[in-house]
């Protein structure tokens, strides 16, 4: 008969004649696993494999008296063990009656049958593990000369061999279920505790969203008190600048008509006290303006009215206007003007306001250097900036001016604490924002940026 061991380098040979021979194909199946690296366990399977395809051969399927095992290691991109069992059969076997056999596959990685008309030839393989190292020529060749001098034990001590091997595993089984069984103890417990676990949490979750349903309930009381009594300062603050402005005008006409020239002549005392009377009113009536657009921005009234605005134009009416104010020659007032061609969709009276604010604030608090106003353009929103050299905020404070009623302490001249608010709101109506940069000693910067194009 032929026999082929493919492209693999041969290894060991043997003989498969009769019973006996089976004990000595398995004790030398495990040595040759052994031999190149394989562990303990699968040296084990690769001899049960071999044990009961021999005894399969020799006690179910109907060959002649001879068989013979190849050991041989294929090198390839990885290292592999064929072990291939040729046998002549007789003419009334079928390559189904073989693949019986096929009960061993779970042991190895491949197992085939090929047969023709009078030869049979068994094929498995199994990969050599990597930890193994590198099967060289030189390597294989001492295995091969080293398993040609080994001498095979005799069956009794084969199955001597067996045995321990069948108690150890015996053993090892009995140590894993009772590793288990410990196991088992320990998971019971810990669902235990876990179930008391879950139980306890879910009573302290039930208790949470009672009392989060009963906070919301009470927040949501709270706000609406709250919606309520800010609708009614608003209402507060319209009504009474409005019922303020009419008699403060008065007052402020009255006091210039006692001024006039044209009128009875009055001490220089009395002039100064009506002066003082007006200046007050002015002040007052300064701050009724504010609290009265502050109402209508709180009460949302206001509706931008939107067209396509020259910046250039905004920005030389904002430096006319600018200029009274700037009565300290120490300050220079610096307008950087934009490109005829610089157009913004904005409100132009509600955008003018928030700049003369941040303008006047500046000229107001800066006691030398300049104020500068400037314009930039990045495609999508433009940048106006209106920055000074005065005395700076604090970085605590710099959201804080943005409060209504709120000043700087230690800041003269003061105001009435309405103008940032008023500025920031009107921002946000116009789809942009207002911020402030600032340091003490270094001055600030306020900067607006609003959208070319705002979406509608």
């Amino acid at each position: 008969m032929t026999t082929t061991s493919g492209s693999g380098t041969p290894l060991l040979r043997m003989a498969l004649r009769t019973e006996s021979d089976v004990f000595v194909v398995r004790q030398r199946g495990r040595e040759v696993a052994a031999a190149v690296g394989f562990e303990h366990q699968d040296q084990v399977r690769l001899a049960t494999a071999l044990s009961e395809i021999g005894r399969y051969l020799l006690g179910a399927v109907r060959t002649p008296s001879r068989s013979e095992v190849v050991f041989s290691v294929e090198v390839d991109a990885e290292a592999v063990l064929v072990i291939e069992v040729t046998t002549a059969v007789t003419a009334g076997t079928s390559q189904r009656e073989l693949s019986q056999a096929l009960a061993v596959a779970r042991l190895v990685d491949t197992f085939a049958v090929r047969q023709d008309a009078a030869t049979a030839v068994i094929r498995m393989s199994r990969r050599i593990p990597a930890s193994a190292g590198p099967l060289t020529p030189a390597r294989l060749a001492v295995v091969r000369d080293k398993l040609g001098t080994s001498v095979a034990r005799t069956p009794l001590e084969e199955m001597a061999e067996q045995n321990e091997q069948l108690l150890a595993a015996l053993e090892q089984a009995r140590a894993q279920r009772d590793e288990l069984a410990r196991l088992n103890d320990e998971l019971s417990e810990t669902n235990q505790g876990v179930l008391a676990l879950y139980t306890q949490l879910s009573e302290e979750l039930d208790e949470t969203n009672r009392g989060v349903v009963a906070l919301h309930a009470e927040l949501e009381d709270r706000s609406v008190r709250l919606r309520a009594a800010s609708e009614a300062k608003t209402r507060f603050l319209a009504n009474a600048s409005h019922e303020l402005r009419a008699p403060v005008t008065a007052v402020i006409g009255l006091s210039r008509l006692l001024v006039d020239p044209s009128s009875d002549p009055l001490t220089g005392e009395q002039q100064q006290q009506i002066e003082l009377i007006r200046g007050s009113a002015v002040d007052l009536l300064a701050l009724v303006n504010d609290l009265l657009d502050l109402a209508k921005a709180e009460s949302g009234t206001i509706e931008p009215t939107w067209s396509d605005i020259e910046l250039r134009a905004v920005f030389g009416q904002l430096r006319g206007t600018a200029r009274a104010l700037a009565t300290r020659p120490e300050v220079e007032l610096v307008v950087v003007e934009p490109d005829p061609s610089a157009v913004i969709r904005s409100d132009e009276v509600l955008l003018t306001h928030v700049l003369r604010n941040l303008l006047h604030n500046g000229l107001k608090f800066t006691e030398r250097g300049e104020v500068r106003m400037t314009a930039e353009n990045d495609g999508q929103n433009w940048t106006l900036r209106v920055s000074d050299t005065g005395i700076g905020i604090a970085p605590e404070l710099q959201e804080r001016i943005f409060e209504e009623f709120y000043q700087v302490p230690g800041r003269s001249p003061g105001g009435t604490g309405l103008g940032l608010p008023y500025a920031r709101r009107l921002a946000t109506l116009l789809g942009g924002t207002l911020d402030v940069q600032s340091r003490p000693g270094a001055g600030s910067a306020f900067t607006v940026r609003l959208p070319v194009r705002p979406m509608p």
